[in-house]
């Protein structure tokens, strides 16, 4: 066996899961919205299985879904980019991410990496021979400074892998931040491998801003994007991934040996949802911040410290501000078996040296199932931990 996957314990999201259900507790711990998404988009996908093409369709994506991704990039984000060579179709972002860590490091390169991080992210950097430099954020800002950078960059800094927005802490970092990160790709002449998967599900009037559209950075930047986040239907697993044709090339053949192909009923759907107007994406923004901030006022009003959501679908709490001998881990696992509530702890996010104290709610749900878990969490303090 492979020791870098026989190693790795059961996920944090097995495990608050696998309680919930056992202790039928509200689940506010993994991230998927409680609604099934745009009638419009799933009855594309459902007409097409049945009037479409279903055998194998082009091993970069389907020309519609190609085009129509080019112009949406275009229209939200200023985005010039040729949908034969810059744009490639994956079955989901993390097919994309694994793809493209095959086909840009070597063995013995070093990949800048921003901890907290998606879990999927360190063991992929492994298996592809990868040594992961660690960039440790710490709450309440999350922030990225020169002097964290200039830490772990060096003359063996290949890639940088940089999430924004980011999962799990719900911070949208800066353009002065993506400056930073930019300014050091440039002087190490690093790729940046920029996970945007959530580039639609941004708050208080916010706008994505990409890391290809930096000065110098078009050139040097893969951008990944995932239409079961745009669309709030997770288990589509389309992903859509963006770069410069001399890179497109070689992420090419990676993904045509990976899964070759996605299907082609969901690829003809998300090319007609990424056609949606504008009203489709502000209201299902509005929709979402409305749900943040009810449940932000809820944790707020029953004394839990609630720290900042720009975009994503989770907010969190710093528990060190009640109690600082609280544990994230111990807190979530007493939450779901004592309170019926499931949350996730984001110490298992860090590989190292961790912040042990924050805990993190999904807030895609239905208002009935944050007043429901509001309601059992009025328990969890002061006294009943």
């Amino acid at each position: 066996m492979n020791s870098i996957y026989a190693a790795l314990p059961t996920t944090i999201f097995e495990v608050m899961s696998g309680l919930a259900r056992a202790h039928d507790a509200v689940n506010l711990g993994q991230g998927f919205p409680d609604d099934p998404g745009p009638l419009d988009v799933r009855q594309r996908a459902a007409d097409a299985v049945i009037t479409g093409w279903n055998q194998y369709p082009p091993m970069m994506g389907l020309a519609d879904l190609r085009t129509a991704a080019a112009a949406h990039y275009h229209h939200w984000q200023g985005l010039d980019l040729d949908p034969e060579q810059e744009v490639m179709v994956t079955s989901g972002a993390t097919e994309a991410l694994a793809g493209a860590l095959l086909a840009l490091i070597e063995p013995g390169d070093e990949v800048v990496l921003f901890q907290p991080l998606y879990d999927a992210y360190l063991p992929l950097v492994r298996r592809a021979g990868g040594i992961p430099r660690l960039v440790r954020l710490e709450p309440p800002s999350w922030s990225i400074t020169a002097e964290k950078l200039a830490a772990v960059f060096s003359p063996r800094t290949k890639l940088v892998l940089f999430n924004n927005p980011q999962n799990p802490t719900g911070v949208v970092h800066s353009r002065a931040e993506m400056q930073l990160v930019a300014d050091f790709c440039l002087r190490f002449d690093a790729i940046a491998l920029c996970d945007e998967v959530w580039e639609h599900v941004m708050f208080d009037g916010r706008r994505h801003l990409s890391m290809m559209a930096l000065p110098g950075m078009r050139e040097r930047t893969v951008k990944i994007s995932s239409a079961g986040k745009i669309f709030g239907m997770t288990g589509w697993k389309v992903g859509l991934v963006f770069a410069p044709p001399e890179l497109m090339r070689v992420l090419g053949k990676a993904h045509q040996f990976l899964t070759f192909t996605t299907p082609p009923n969901l690829q003809v759907a998300v090319a007609y949802g990424l056609g949606k107007d504008d009203a489709y994406f502000e209201a299902m923004r509005a929709g979402l911040e409305r749900s943040r901030d009810r449940l932000a006022k809820g944790l707020s009003d029953l004394g839990f410290p609630v720290l900042p959501s720009a975009g994503t679908y989770f907010l969190s709490v710093d528990l060190a501000a009640i109690d600082p001998s609280l544990d994230d881990e111990a807190f979530c696992l007493d939450l779901v078996k004592t309170h019926g509530v499931a949350a996730i702890p984001v110490s298992a996010f860090y590989a190292e040296d961790a912040v042990r104290s924050v805990v993190r709610f999904c807030f895609a749900k239905h208002d009935a199932t944050l007043d429901c878990a509001l309601e059992r969490l009025a328990r969890a303090l002061p006294n009943g931990i």
